[in-house]
């Protein structure tokens, strides 16, 4: 194999390789003896087939897989040869003209990773913001969980409802006049206020008594999941069966033993090992991100263009999600698309935090072991289905990239945690709404958006965004993709359709190297209030 360098520019290269017809052909004269046991051919015993005769009958696929071997092996020794270390996968191009029994000529183009000097970690300095589990903090919590139990109590028939009230209704829905199939339901609770039902659908509902009968007035949004209901208005027909108003929740032993606890200390010291986790996960928050801005401070060197379009890709694709859930969503692309550049800068930012980190585990020993790696694997296969999971854990032991994107944020960690273990750390301790606030003011200059398997939760983020990106506080209960499981129009066939994950789904045909579909969520939950 000849290799000729045609492109040294900055972390780009570029090579020529030149497969002889002699190599090709030596492989092909491997795979003949490799197959010919195996061949059958009239007038042949089993096994006896010339090996002219094989290349006769099997020529063109032998000399392909020959070729495919020849460019893999040669890339393989290019890499090795040269010392390069490519940031992602090489492109390979065979030049145009190539005939079977020619030499073949190969374009190599990469990037390659950066050198990067050996980091230094000296002089780390952070502070480690703690927040007590106290009994406050852990009654607080016991009251959250007790109001997402809300409980609903019959009220007097002659009470009008109001926002937080309960209205159980029968309805039947129709567009332009005529019924639509699935559009009609009993004994339905609506909370109004709630924002699980199409917009204004449950607004409506504010003033009603039981026995009223009322048609209520909405249009189905863009997005809505249904196709033939999208954007249609629509008008339901309701009869008012009950109002219920929300029942107090005391929090006493009889609450905890409705939970299946035997009381209501065993509660407490259940959502106490609860606080502290989320305490603990603030205060982690806080001390990554203070360990990575100096970091970032005292390092600079280019990285991979590849990686960084990679990861500003992935960045954008969440933005512009972000922004078509807005009120005006062209507005918010619009005004996104001023901060372009201050977000590819992010892109950077992450990319070489992440070459960082990972020079950093290197030199230091930071590893990820096999008994470690398999209970990531095990742990990521429960998002496909059980036919599937075997599959997945087989794709992901062949691809080493796969396995790289996988193994990226826990290794990303153990590094984190080497070196909170090597700065000078000192505690101070504070409230919970104080290291809320000191995250959310970073939070104002921060964007956390999918990486390139690498969690850098401090990115500096173009300040106005913030207003940009927040959804407006009024519209928060009737957000157009805010579509309740219990929405009357969900009922109708089509929606029922959507509704069935793909997890019961026979899976597809695939090929052996395919990594296997993930298990989907219903449609309607695509769609539902976050």
């Amino acid at each position: 194999m000849k290799t000729v360098e045609t492109l040294n520019e900055g972390l780009k290269r570029e090579y020529r390789l030149t497969i002889t017809a002699k190599d090709i052909d030596a492989r092909v004269d491997d795979e003949v003896k490799a197959i010919a046991p195996t061949v059958r051919m009239p007038g042949f015993r089993p096994g006896k087939v010339p090996p002219n005769l094989i290349r006769k009958m099997h020529g063109e696929a032998l000399n392909a897989d020959a070729l495919n071997k020849a460019i893999d092996q040669g890339v393989k020794d290019l890499m090795a040869k040269e010392k390069l270390r490519p940031a992602l996968q090489p492109g390979v191009t065979l030049a145009d003209g190539y005939e079977r029994g020619k030499d073949a000529e190969l374009t190599v183009a990469l990037e390659v990773l950066p050198d990067i000097a050996t980091p230094s970690i000296d002089g780390l300095k952070l502070e480690r913001l703690t927040v007590p589990a106290d009994d406050k903090a852990v009654m607080a919590k016991i009251e959250e969980f007790a109001a997402q139990m809300k409980r609903f109590e019959d009220a007097p028939k002659t009470r009008k409802a109001a926002q937080g009230d309960q209205v159980i209704i029968d309805f039947a829905g129709s567009v332009d006049g005529t019924p639509f199939d699935g559009g009609t339901g009993e004994d339905m609770a609506v909370e109004i206020g709630s924002g699980q039902l199409i917009p204004g659908f449950e607004d409506q509902l504010v003033g009603v008594k039981t026995g009223d009968e009322k048609v209520l007035k909405v249009t189905f949004p863009d997005e809505y999941p249904v196709e033939n209901l999208k954007g249609k208005p629509a008008e339901f027909a309701v009869t008012v069966k009950e109002v219920k108003v929300p029942a107090a929740s005391k929090i006493d032993d009889e609450f905890a033993k409705s939970l299946g606890l035997e009381s209501l200390d065993k509660l407490k010291e259940l959502m106490k090992d609860q606080v502290e986790q989320e305490l603990n996960g603030l205060t982690r928050t806080y001390m990554k991100r203070k360990l990575l801005d100096q970091l970032a401070a005292a390092h600079d060197f280019d990285v991979p263009p590849t990686m960084v379009e990679a990861e500003f890709g992935q960045i954008w694709q969440q933005l512009e999600h972000e922004a078509s859930h807005e009120e005006d969503p062209e507005a918010a692309k619009a005004e996104l698309e001023k901060d372009r550049d201050e977000y590819h800068a992010i892109a950077v930012r992450r990319v070489r935090l992440g070459l960082l980190l990972s020079e950093i585990g290197q030199a230091h020993g930071v590893q990820v072991s096999n008994q470690e790696m398999q209970r990531l694997i095990m742990q990521a296969a429960q998002q496909y289905r059980p036919e599937d999971r075997q599959r997945f854990v087989e794709y992901v032991q062949q691809d080493a990239l796969a396995a790289a994107q996988l193994r990226a944020p826990l290794y990303e960690d153990k590094v984190v945690d080497y070196l909170f273990d090597k700065a000078e750390v000192t505690d101070r301790e504070v409230t919970r709404e104080e290291i809320e606030a000191a995250i959310e003011a970073d939070d104002d200059g921060h964007v956390h958006g999918p990486g390139c398997g690498h969690d850098h939760d401090h990115d500096h983020k173009p300040a106005k965004k913030a207003a940009a990106k927040k959804p407006a506080a009024k519209k928060d209960a009737v957000k157009e993709e805010a579509k309740a499981e219990k929405a009357p129009a969900k009922k109708a066939a089509a929606a029922k359709a959507e509704d069935k994950p793909a997890a019961k789904k026979a899976a597809p045909a695939k090929a052996a190297d395919e990594k296997p579909a993930a298990k989907k969520a219903p449609a309607k939950k695509a769609v539902a209030k976050k």
